[in-house]
């Protein structure tokens, strides 16, 4: 299974324990795209909604592409109330749009699963011109708030993580997006903190991809040794998260360079 189906088999473990992201960082992306009523907007898979509800709530003309069957159906029974959200259940690669543009196209650690080459021409091609690509991720650090609890939680991942499949993505370049006729690329960083007691932790962790495809005999003393040592060790992990915001536009007259 590529991983980037592999969250379709979670959703509602998805939905409770994604992070989401900083209520400042929407508050700037909205004012900077002029987000309202008036605009339509692409959300590049939205997953169960982690980035969905502040955009959605401008009134904007909303639309969704979503991969995973199961997360498309959560998002419609999360939204299907809201007359102007829209989705769809297909691949955003192979998807035809047919002639919709829209002002702004977004995503939320979810275009970095679109080879770049596809990634960057497609979301060229389906925004008006002066159109906002934005694309958004989270890193996170919890070593310098307990430097003793992660190196404990290290030498776990040394002893157990062995996934099935070998995780090789990560090597995604937004700035590449000047490269497929994009401009005024600029990054922007917001900040956020969260706190999660053992069982929390173990929840999140097993929203990641390379953590779901841990086989046994491996996979559940994992994430038992996780939550003991979470627990022996101040009872919760704290996260200093940095949601990063990475923001360019189609020019008002120009054509893709490739």
């Amino acid at each position: 299974m590529e991983f980037r189906r592999i969250f379709d088999t979670i959703p509602e473990q998805f939905d409770q324990f994604r992070p989401r992201y900083s209520l400042e960082l929407f508050e700037y992306l909205i004012q900077y795209a002029k987000i309202g009523p008036e605009m339509s907007v692409l959300e590049i898979g939205p997953g169960t909604g982690q980035a969905t509800d502040p955009i959605l709530q401008t009134g904007c003309d909303y639309h969704a592409i979503e991969l995973g069957e199961h997360l498309c159906a959560m998002m419609s029974e999360k939204y299907d109330r809201f007359s102007n959200f829209h989705i769809v259940n297909d691949d955003f690669i192979t998807y035809d749009f047919g002639q919709q543009q829209f002002d702004m196209v977004y995503s939320a650690a979810s275009i970095q699963w679109i080879p770049e080459e596809i990634a960057f021409s497609k979301t060229f091609e389906l925004l008006k011109p002066g159109g906002i690509l934005a694309m958004m991720l989270t890193k996170s650090d919890y070593k310098s708030t307990n430097e003793e609890l992660y190196e404990k939680i290290q030498r776990l991942y040394d002893q157990y993580y062995k996934p099935d499949i070998p995780y090789t993505h990560g090597g995604f370049k937004y700035d590449h997006a000047s490269n497929y006729g994009f401009v005024d690329f600029e990054k922007r960083d917001f900040h956020g903190r969260r706190e999660l007691n053992p069982d929390e932790y173990v929840s999140f962790c097993g929203t990641h991809c390379d953590h779901i495809v841990i086989p046994e005999p491996y996979k559940t003393p994992f994430f038992e040794g996780l939550r003991k040592v979470v627990a022996e060790n101040g009872g919760k992990v704290v996260f200093e998260d940095t949601y990063v915001l990475y923001l360019t536009r189609k020019p008002l007259t120009a054509t893709s360079e490739k």
